[in-house]
């Protein structure tokens, strides 16, 4: 079997690598900075430097890693950007990383798959979205909207794939215990309800990979307080959300 994960240099994607490597399977992985990952983890292991954010990039790092046989089983994208902008400012630069990285990336990412497993009548896609994708309000956070439309997208590669054989999954997760999270929160997660460990997202994302799930939200706590909050009045949730990200922000620096 051959796994390739873009974004798995670190984080949630390098866990997965090791998961799948465990289970005997090849595995190629990318990301910009190599340097991220913090050890060669067997002869199995194939890390590409590549951007997501550039389709000849990640392209040639999948051929690279199939060569001629161009067999691809699981292609994983955990590529993403974030930065806040609800209760705070956002650079034009922060900006455009996100809808880079989380749109065009994503699509990159389909596309280079879904060519890779042309022709083969199988294979299985997924794409890390978040939660608050979910979630459809006038004021969501710039981050919360391309987490929407990387779900969006996801449905509509699902739609077009299905008739070949290949599987899509949009995975939705809530807040995970990686590095990048505790960079990001200055090691204090208090903050972060139902904080879900590495682990445990290694097992339900892969699972619902697997069973060739469609949107996989977790953990359900999360999930159904989301759900309940989307059933709100629009001008209702614009408020809730809005204080709560400046809650959040009260001990940021």
């Amino acid at each position: 079997m051959n796994v390739f994960i873009a974004g798995g240099t670190s984080g949630i994607g390098y866990a997965l690598a090791r998961h799948y490597l465990e289970k005997g399977y090849c595995v190629g992985v990318c990301g910009r900075d190599l340097k991220k990952i913090p050890e060669s983890l067997s002869e199995k292991f194939k890390p590409f430097q590549a951007n997501v954010c550039d389709i000849d990039s990640i392209s040639a790092a999948v051929h690279s890693f199939t060569g001629h046989e161009n067999n691809l089983d699981i292609f994983i994208n955990c590529a993403g950007s974030y930065a806040e902008d609800v209760a705070g400012k956002i650079s034009y630069e922060e900006a455009e990383e996100m809808l880079q990285t989380n749109i065009l990336g994503t699509v990159n990412c389909f596309e280079t798959a879904r060519k890779a497993m042309k022709g083969h009548t199988k294979g299985k896609i997924a794409v890390i979205a978040s939660v608050s994708g979910i979630m459809d309000y006038e004021n969501s956070s710039l981050y919360t909207k391309t987490k929407r439309s990387v779900i969006q997208i996801a449905d509509a590669y699902r739609r077009a794939l299905k008739p070949f054989g290949i599987s899509v999954t949009a995975v939705a997760p809530g807040y995970i215990d990686t590095g990048k999270l505790r960079q990001l929160n200055n090691n204090d997660l208090s903050k972060k309800p139902f904080l879900t460990d590495v682990e445990t997202a290694v097992n339900i994302i892969s699972t619902a990979i697997e069973k060739q799930e469609k949107l996989i939200i977790f953990p359900a706590k999360m999930k159904w307080m989301m759900k309940s909050l989307s059933l709100l009045p629009s001008f209702l949730l614009n408020i809730i959300m809005y204080r709560k990200a400046q809650w959040m922000k009260d001990d940021q620096p």
